[in-house]
């Protein structure tokens, strides 16, 4: 079968950066700043390997991907390209490759274009993107894979161009998201369309994703690590990661209740599977989750909140997933709305600022 590339050349994707005057800098050096994720023994992650592995088998290994991470900077260059190692790439027959492999780029929070690896790539990646004229300096933020880890990035840049730092969030505690697969991204078509992303852009907010998929069922050891995060808000979503809803039930007002302990004053929003149309089980589920809201509003705690499924697909129904669990773009988009209305008609934005 013809390659659909050497028919419609709308479909290439960059392998090799053939640029003059280009300069490379490392993504770990000022003024570039990463956002979301940690540094060390020469990879990228999400959470403290060693804490990581106390946790279980899954968050240990998925939390060397990289959902969430964002790098941030300020340039005029007309152009900008990135060079990437990896370690390990995620592919599946139901997700797009340049959410859970790829990275996005927006400039002066508008989408430019995604930085599409090819379909046999192994574990090395290079492209390049045109951003628009130089006479602009432009806030430019790559969103890292969603189901992938990283070793290494190295932005290209024009010799000449200027280099900045970025401009800071509204906070400088990050909104943090804890949950399942759809937490984490899937099957998000790039990285910057997970329900986390526009969030971002909308208010201007740092975020940590601790989304592991499979592998969220809110154990001692993730509770203790949240618990004692610096944050400015905490979203959890596990319920699809809870083997029964009989699990569900015996940790998650108990989560709620360690985190409340530890942080009084810290606003605390709690979102159901988002499902348009339940069954039985869903609908104890849900009801297991509203439950431990209602409860702690009826004793007198102002700061937590609450979404359920209805909310999270009012935009979608059941049409914005691939497989009636995990999201399209559509679906997060429904996700994003339901998160931003619920952060501008509480007042919350208010009270982070």
């Amino acid at each position: 079968m013809t390659e659909i590339a050497k028919i419609d050349k709308n479909f290439e994707v960059g392998k090799t950066i053939n640029q003059k005057g280009i300069r490379f800098y490392d993504s770990l050096e000022a003024p570039f700043v990463i956002s979301g994720l940690m540094y060390g023994e020469g990879r990228f992650f999400r959470m403290p390997p060693e804490i990581a592995s106390t946790v279980s088998d899954g968050v240990k290994g998925l939390n060397f991907h990289t959902a969430g991470g964002r790098l941030r900077f300020r340039t005029n260059s007309p152009y900008v390209a990135i060079s990437v190692n990896y370690n390990g790439v995620g592919k599946m027959p139901h997700f797009a490759y340049c959410g859970s492999i790829g990275f996005d780029l927006y400039a002066d929070n508008v989408f430019v274009k995604t930085f599409c690896p090819d379909v046999n790539i192994v574990d090395k990646y290079e492209g390049i993107l045109n951003v628009g004229k130089s006479d602009k300096v432009r806030e430019i933020v790559i969103n890292f894979p969603l189901y992938s880890g990283v070793k290494s990035l190295y932005v290209g840049l024009d010799e000449n161009a200027t280099v900045e730092a970025p401009s800071p969030y509204i906070n400088e505690k990050p909104v943090v998201y804890y949950g399942s697969s759809i937490t984490q991204g899937g099957c998000a078509s790039r990285p910057g369309s997970a329900y986390q992303s526009p969030v971002s852009r909308e208010f201007n907010l740092d975020f940590v994703n601790l989304g592991f998929s499979g592998s969220a069922k809110a154990e001692d050891a993730i509770i203790e690590y949240i618990k004692g995060l610096d944050m400015s808000i905490f979203v959890y979503d596990y319920d699809h990661n809870a083997p029964s809803a009989d699990y569900l039930e015996a940790t998650h007002a108990k989560m709620f209740s360690a985190i409340r302990e530890a942080q009084p004053n810290l606003p605390i929003i709690m979102m159901s599977r988002p499902l348009a149309n339940r069954n039985a089980d869903d609908e104890r589920r849900l009801n297991i989750v509203k439950t431990t809201y209602v409860r702690a509003k009826a004793l007198g705690d102002k700061e937590v909140y609450f979404l359920d499924g209805d909310d999270l697909t009012a935009l979608c129904g059941n049409e914005g997933t691939v497989d009636n669990c995990h999201p399209t773009d559509y679906g997060f988009a429904s996700m994003a709305h339901a998160l931003i209305d619920l952060i501008k008609t509480s007042g919350l934005l208010e009270k982070i600022k």
